[in-house]
């Protein structure tokens, strides 16, 4: 059984998951996608007594990163993530957050920018990174595929898509992306949505619309 284990911390008003990812037999963990509530996720932090090393950035959306320079403050961690095709997004995060009255938003460099096929772990659990544009030009998912397990922030959710109506967005780079780098995955590997609740490769590939 594998000793990677995650939980959600909702945040931001936009119902955003925030997920905690450790390894059980050290409480070795990361933090992704902290994109507000900063003192909901280290309370989170604090009842689970995780040991966190890392901040996991997906993309530079306000309710995926407006908390990750408080949270690299309070923890004294480093920030990785996303593709640097989204510093605008990370630069602007300040006006974004008074959108959604987050005032507390702050603008953010990470520590790491991540590019595809980059490696990063939790303790002894490999993850690979890959670029999935569309949703944002710099959007990246995580795969643990010992694991089965993917992190894809706004890529793929149950039974839809990200949004691709801004005017970065992409609905053609976005599909591709899932297409080619989430659904060959093996149907058993479990997706861990920015919003909603999780799904699987095996459901998404048989039923999501998006994808038919």
């Amino acid at each position: 059984m594998s000793t990677l284990q995650h939980a959600t911390v909702l945040v931001t008003p936009l119902q955003q998951n925030c997920t905690l990812l450790w390894d059980s037999a050290t409480l070795t963990a990361v933090v992704a996608d902290p994109g507000g509530d900063v003192l909901r996720i280290l309370d989170a932090i604090a009842s689970l007594r995780l040991r966190v090393e890392h901040i996991w950035l997906t993309h530079g959306h306000i309710d995926h990163a407006g908390g990750a320079a408080a949270l690299r403050d309070a923890l004294a961690v480093p920030v990785y993530g996303p593709a640097e095709a989204d510093r605008f997004l990370l630069d602007g995060l300040p006006a974004a957050g008074r959108q959604f009255g987050m005032t507390d938003a702050r603008a953010i460099t990470p520590d790491r920018w991540l590019a595809e096929g980059d490696a990063l772990s939790i303790g002894r659990h490999a993850f690979t990174v890959r670029a999935v544009p569309g949703h944002t030009p710099g959007h990246v998912v995580m795969i643990a595929a010992a694991d089965r397990l993917a992190l894809v922030g706004d890529v793929l959710f149950r039974g839809s898509v990200g949004r691709t109506d801004f005017p970065y967005g992409d609905g053609a780079a976005l599909i591709a992306g899932i297409r080619t780098v989430l659904l060959p995955l093996p149907d058993n590997v479990a997706v861990l949505c920015g919003h909603g609740p999780a799904t699987t490769i095996g459901l998404e590939r048989r039923g999501n619309p998006y994808l038919a």
